[in-house]
């Protein structure tokens, strides 16, 4: 057997560099990179040595550093990813809560932080988490939840088998999620006499698992005997490339489709069997569909709660729920009727052994009725006033086209555009909603723009999250990556102070004009923008705003545009009931209110 003799990090980095995806590009993309002790002499080094074969990127903060590289995993549709290294201490535990977006997003992602000496010859090592009962124990422990694969790197022939282990569950479709490799520092540096087979370049295949042909036809048998279905499509229609399998099978048999956030742009926005947004932030065509719906089924879709009104929003008595998904811990949730396979399979065997068979579709007047209630909100206003979201939403999508991709993660936005946006093609739509990060934004625009260079992209951000974590406008200015920013100012957490007002609290510690301060807060979004080398621009109206779209689509590097908003107006046609616990006993009157509103729904989740 022909070896060579590599460092563990060396070692490492070549078998990255080498496996490759089935249409012959690198699997990565590329290494996100901030270098401290812990990783900086063994994996930086390895990195230089390879920096032709796997490109190194550098950000301004771990955890968003690896959002970008989530985010560019969720816009190849799981086909590529990204890696990112960390130092050991808070380098590492940054990047827990990005590991635990991708977990709940069942995304791509290979986390390498830095981690203690195996040896123990230094202990405690500078940034070591001790743990006073467990001497196995690091800060790295943090990322064992959030995973789908952790392992410790202590010696360097371990390699050999937690790299194939991680690469397996990062390409399958059934575990798909991120993976931590916590490489102790000093193993990073030593040596090992390699198989140089290990590092032939491997192709990783995206499996098409079948359905079991009992889950089949028993699938089959309820929807012959349903007469009001419902598809309610999720993110796992665009991982699967399903996105025309589900408009050809909705259309043939006439079923209507429901959209989660994940789920949006699976069909177009005017396509006849889409009905709409879901649930929570859903609208009223796509509610009512649900509401009556003796069959639902879901296709790639958890079930979570703001897709299915806290489970209060399938009225139907004679409701049955059928999940068509690859994962079958998803698959069998609240009793479900599990279709275990790949969702373009199992919709192209479902439609065959369909046949010809047809349902009445809902009427089309739901739509014409749900747009024309919203329409008027997001048009341009008459005067001069605050703007509210809508307004805002309604300017930039009159300003986009085919190629633009929207994107958001938090506050106001996610629900307004979930409602509101008109996706004309499958991932015209990209929302991270599934953990709801503030912060996600910027960073994810920029992953979006790194995986899809020739899209439009369009980050919808508020205030509240720019300030969480904006450093990474200065990569994407470094890495000279077109993205254009719309920043809503409404002085705070809107979104919050609406859902603590709507539980009957006083507006209290969300927006700025409600906490306690010695000095107002002025802050100059877009001076601090143009601080970090984007053009900026604060504009004062929504006509204004669409002037400065114009000028962001002929910007060659990133555009960031300013608006003040309203904190308060909200899309009240739509939406659903959510399960947020109101307090049983209060001095507030507003709050026993909503206490016995809370009570109502959940005797009607009780069949009460």
């Amino acid at each position: 057997m022909m070896t060579i003799r590599l460092t563990a990090a060396q070692a490492m980095v070549k078998y990255l560099a080498n496996q490759m995806t089935e249409d012959g590009m690198p699997f990565l993309a590329g290494v996100w990179a901030i270098f401290g002790h812990g990783n900086v002499a063994g994996i930086g080094e390895a990195l230089h040595a390879e920096r032709e074969a796997i490109t190194t990127y550098r950000g301004h903060n771990e955890q968003t550093m690896a959002h970008a590289a989530i985010a560019f995993a969720k816009q190849s549709g799981r086909r590529r990813a990204m890696a990112v290294t960390s130092s050991i201490g808070p380098g590492a535990t940054n990047m827990v809560t990005a590991a635990a977006l991708a977990h709940v997003n069942r995304l791509p992602l290979l986390l390498i932080p830095g981690d203690v000496f195996a040896g123990r010859g230094p202990d405690p090592v500078l940034q070591q988490i001790e743990a006073f009962t467990d001497g196995t124990v690091s800060a790295n422990d943090c990322f064992r939840p959030v995973t789908r694969y952790f392992d410790r790197i202590t010696r360097p022939e371990q390699l050999l088998t937690a790299l194939p282990r991680a690469f397996r569950v990062m390409t399958d479709p059934a575990d798909c999620g991120p993976v931590c490799l916590a490489f102790c520092q000093d193993v990073q540096a030593e040596a090992y006499d390699y198989p140089v087979s290990f590092f032939a370049p491997n192709v990783w295949r995206s499996r098409r698992p079948h359905p079991d042909p009992v889950e089949l036809a028993a699938v089959v048998h309820l929807l012959k005997a349903a007469k009001k279905p419902v598809i309610v499509a999720g993110g796992g229609v665009h991982y699967s490339g399903a996105t025309a399998a589900l408009e050809a099978f909705a259309s043939k048999h006439a079923i209507p489709v429901v959209e989660s956030q994940a789920g949006k742009s699976a069909l177009a926005w005017d396509h006849a069997m889409n009905f709409g947004p879901v649930g929570v932030t859903g609208a009223s065509s796509a509610n009512i569909v649900a509401a009556e719906a003796d069959l639902v089924l879901g296709v790639g879709t958890r079930f979570q709660d703001f897709t299915t009104g806290s489970w209060n929003l399938f009225q139907n008595p004679d409701r049955k729920l059928v999940s068509l998904n690859v994962a079958a811990y998803d698959a069998m949730k609240h009793g479900a009727e599990p279709l275990c396979c790949d969702a373009l399979v199992g919709l192209e065997m479902l439609s065959q052994v369909l046949g010809d068979h047809r349902f009445k579709a809902p009427a089309a007047a739901l739509k014409a009725e749900w747009f024309a209630a919203v329409d008027p909100l997001t048009a341009a206003p008459a005067g001069n006033e605050l703007p509210s979201d809508q307004q805002v939403i309604g300017a930039v999508q009159r300003a986009s086209g085919r190629d633009t991709v929207v994107m958001c993660a938090a506050g106001t936005m996610p629900g307004e555009l979930h409602k509101l946006w008109k996706a004309p093609r499958a991932g015209a739509y990209h929302m991270e909603y599934g953990y709801s990060c503030m912060g996600y934004e910027i960073a994810g625009a920029l992953g979006i723009k790194m995986a899809d260079p020739d899209r439009d992209v369009v980050c919808m951000i508020g205030d509240g999250s720019y300030m969480m974590a904006n450093s990474e406008l200065a990569t994407a200015v470094m890495l000279g990556q077109k993205i254009t920013v719309v920043l809503t100012d409404n002085r705070g957490y809107g979104c919050i102070n609406r859902l603590q007002m709507a539980c009957g609290g006083a507006e209290f510690n969300n927006l700025l004009d409600h906490t306690e301060h010695v000095n107002a807060a002025h802050i100059d979004f877009a001076a601090h923008a143009a601080a970090m080398g984007t053009a900026a621009v604060h504009v004062a109206s929504i006509a204004e705003l669409e002037a400065a779209l114009e000028r962001a689509r002929a910007a060659t590097g990133p555009f960031v545009v300013v608006i003040d908003t309203d904190p308060y107006p909200s899309t009240e046609p739509g939406g659903h009931w959510w399960d947020v616990a109101v307090p049983e006993v209060s001095t507030r009157d507003e709050v026993l209110a909503a206490r016995k509103a809370y009570d109502d729904q959940l005797k009607l989740r009780a069949g009460g």
